[in-house]
């Protein structure tokens, strides 16, 4: 007898954080993850860097004027081990759903963009950052590694998350697919910036990005965006109209996309915040598969290779020789070393 592939709902976020304000939008992102499990929602998704907010002012104006938002930026983002992570694990398991968080991580003196898969017990599945920042995000962000490019096995399949421009990474890409993804979330910030002057910006290459994975892995791909409230253009642009024409409200384009390259929902107004919903099965990756599969029967091996080291990108590592020390005691005994953290 053959088991059942998982059958589900899965919701993505398309709103507005409360800019700069932790707290806050953990409160806002609690009521979306009631929400989504209301509705009979098993993982929800949210934008890139949602927590507490995409920091548009680096596209804005020069790194001087953006540094007036710097502090706070850094006060407001996510520590894994804060009091605002707990309550986000808690709501998890409160209402029993898998919630893939994007946000700003806070580690040391350094920030990551930062994707936290929680499962619906509330207890941690994957933590990943960014792989590498895009263009000015580099002022503000740094880097993952390859441990960072994973894919891994939960009670709705096998799960994995990229953010925005990783999607136009194609080694990157690959390197997902070849571990027999079946649900990818790519978080997106919003599409407002530089309207009518940058085309690659815009909904239609990058949803086309999140559509090209979802048929290229033939994978689930559950694409949340943010949207830009009036709120943030006020703190952002205030009377400045050349700002005000760099950063448009509204930006939100959340789409859920099948294995197949299909819509799976009808798309909410790009100024509107609220939920998209899809109705997932795993069994339908099978039939997309026979046609392409990119990282297997479709593939040249002995033409093309990827090389995928996921070695963690320790930045100090300890090493301790073994030593035979006499202690206080007058015991004569060795000091057991921790294993050395393996170098890139």
């Amino acid at each position: 007898m053959t088991t059942p592939h998982p059958r589900f709902r899965a919701a993505a976020v398309q709103a507005a954080p409360v800019f700069l304000d932790l707290d806050a939008t953990v409160d806002k992102s609690i009521e979306l993850i009631a929400e989504a499990a209301r509705q009979g929602a098993q993982i929800i998704a949210f934008p890139e860097t949602w927590l507490p907010g995409y920091p548009w002012f680096i596209w804005l104006d020069s790194p001087a004027w953006g540094m007036q938002f710097i502090q706070r930026y850094h006060d407001n983002s996510l520590r894994y081990d804060s009091a605002q992570a707990e309550r986000l694990a808690r709501a998890a398991r409160e209402h029993a759903i898998m919630v893939v968080m994007g946000h700003s991580e806070k580690f040391a003196g350094s920030l990551y963009m930062g994707q936290w898969i929680i499962g619906a017990d509330g207890e941690t599945i994957a933590r990943r950052r960014k792989l590498k920042p895009t263009h000015v995000e580099r002022t503000m962000f740094g880097e993952g590694d390859g441990s960072h490019l994973s894919v891994h096995d939960t009670p709705l399949g096998r799960i994995g998350a990229l953010c925005c421009w990783e999607h136009l990474q194609p080694l990157s890409k690959y390197a997902m697919y070849a571990q027999d993804e079946q649900v990818h979330v790519a978080a997106w910030p919003s599409f407002s910036l530089y309207r009518g002057g940058a085309h690659a910006l815009g909904a239609e290459v990058n949803n086309a990005a999140s559509q090209i994975y979802a048929v290229e892995g033939q994978c689930y791909v559950l694409a949340p965006c943010a949207t830009v409230s009036r709120d943030m253009i006020e703190q952002l642009c205030g009377d400045d109209p050349g700002k005000r024409k760099l950063l448009l409200e509204g930006g939100g384009f959340a789409r859920i996309y099948a294995p197949d390259g299909q819509l799976m929902h009808a798309p909410l107004p790009e100024d509107q915040e609220g939920l998209v919903y899809a109705d997932i099965d795993l069994g339908m990756i099978s039939l997309a598969k026979a046609a392409a599969d990119p990282a297997g029967h479709y593939a040249r091996p002995d033409v093309t290779r990827l090389v995928l080291d996921q070695t963690p990108g320790d930045r100090v590592v300890v090493r301790r020789h073994h030593a035979r020390e006499v202690l206080r005691s007058g015991e004569d005994e060795p000091l057991q070393a921790p294993p050395a953290s393996p170098t890139a």
